[in-house]
């Protein structure tokens, strides 16, 4: 067994939020352990069923949606790694819950770490599994990366042209009212806002996300963000709000919201608020590095922000709208709490990947764990893994070129896969 942690993640080779990377990066980069980590996208390498690590991790890309990214390969390794203390981050873990508890009974599952608060664990994981340990964290926390980019395309709030700014998206019906929030801040506020001769530049549809430099130009530019808690108000644990929507998708009769809330009215009465699952998100760790004042709906933002400290507080009716915008216009108020929120979520170094990985690190000494291991033994440990590294890279391309659609796709794929084929031969 290897004194260090194989960490099992996904993600496609395309531009896309920095949050996963930056959260599968954070372990090799503060954890004591030595950590080896493998992309499921890449596919399984071959000299993997050669190693067996006392600790796994697999990590939250893996679970997002109804099929998981683990082939018959990772499973059969699963299976096989009995001994090791494995360890299951998850968010988005509201739907699909059964088959979620099922894995984790399964493949035995030792620690997972939730963003549920400590009073619904008893409701969910361990009401539906076999799992011994739980803890609770949040969905990312404040990178070097995000530091630097802060620093990078930081612009004075005088000199910023965007008043009010925000990205999100539209998300499904069986997430509940929550869910809705994210777009219905935007435009309702849009509306209110519009005698105010404030620039906005608010987008909820998908081609309207930014990314990488982009988004972080965007923040830049902006005096002040929207923003909601993320999470939402339906957890379905038994997945009936999730079937009830599809059977509803599938009549293509559903456009809104209230019509769905009207037809799936007897299993939404069931599930919507029972199981509290709100948390802050990256964005207000992102909002707070740029020093954006954020007017947010009011929430618990698992108690790391405090309305009229780090945010403004807009009700959820709006009927506070006045207030808000009045206090929107106050400079030096703003100024005040994006001075707060940097001290207190960013300079403090309470939310940032390094106290984090500090705490995990923790945890596994407390399972009786330790970090020991020889440079040679580690050395020989990542040219096993590395062996077939650049052939599952570029396979990993040809997958991302096969799903992604543009103009003699099909040509570009069948070509490099020949020549693939050829050179490995």
């Amino acid at each position: 067994m290897i004194n260090g942690i194989l960490l099992i993640y996904n993600q496609p080779v395309r531009r896309n939020a920095s949050t996963i990377p930056e959260h599968v990066n954070s372990f090799q980069a503060h954890s004591r352990f030595k950590v080896w980590n493998v992309n499921t996208y890449l596919g399984f390498p071959k000299n993997l069923n050669k190693l067996r690590f006392k600790t796994v991790v697999l990590h939250y890309s893996l679970f997002g949606w109804k099929e998981y990214p683990l082939d018959n390969n990772y499973l059969a390794y699963l299976e096989h790694c009995q001994d090791s203390h494995k360890i299951a981050f998850f968010q988005d873990e509201y739907s699909w819950c059964r088959k979620r508890f099922d894995f984790i009974n399964k493949y035995g599952i030792n620690c997972i770490y939730s963003l549920l608060e400590p009073e619904y664990f008893k409701d969910v994981y361990q009401k539906y599994t076999k799992v011994k340990k739980i803890y609770t964290c949040i969905p990312g926390y404040v990178s070097d990366e995000l530091l630097q980019h802060s620093r990078r395309y930081f612009i004075n709030y005088e000199d910023r042209t965007v008043d009010v700014g925000y990205r999100g998206r539209e998300l499904p019906f069986y997430m509940g009212e929550a869910a809705q929030e994210k777009t219905e801040i935007a435009r309702i506020f849009a509306g209110l806002a519009q005698k105010e001769k404030l620039k906005l530049d608010l987008g909820t549809k998908e081609g309207a996300r930014l990314y990488g430099s982009k988004w972080y130009s965007f923040l830049a530019n902006c005096k002040a963000v929207l923003g909601v808690e993320a999470g939402v108000s339906v957890f379905d644990l038994e997945d009936e709000v999730l079937h009830e929507y599809e059977k509803l998708m599938a009549t293509r009769l559903l456009q809104k919201y209230s019509e769905f809330k009207e037809k799936a009215r007897a299993v939404l009465d069931r599930w919507e608020n029972r199981i509290f699952y709100r948390t802050i998100s990256p964005r207000h760790f992102e909002a707070a590095a740029f020093k954006n004042c954020q007017l947010l709906f009011a929430g618990k933002y698992s108690g790391i922000m405090n309305p009229m400290k780090h945010y403004l507080p807009l009700k959820k009716d709006f009927s506070n709208i006045k207030e808000i915008l009045s206090l929107l216009k106050n400079e030096e108020f703003c100024r005040q709490l994006t001075d707060n929120a940097y001290r207190d979520l960013i300079a403090s170094g309470k939310y940032s990947y390094r106290q984090f990985m500090e705490g995990f690190d923790n945890a596994l000494l407390a399972a009786g764990l330790t970090p020991e291991i020889s440079p040679a033994e580690a050395h020989n440990i990542t040219r096993l893994l590395a062996g077939d590294k650049v052939w599952r890279m570029v396979e990993g391309y040809l997958k991302f070129v096969k799903n992604t659609p543009f103009p003699g796709r099909k040509i570009i794929a069948d070509v490099a896969k020949k020549l693939i084929v050829k050179t490995a031969n």
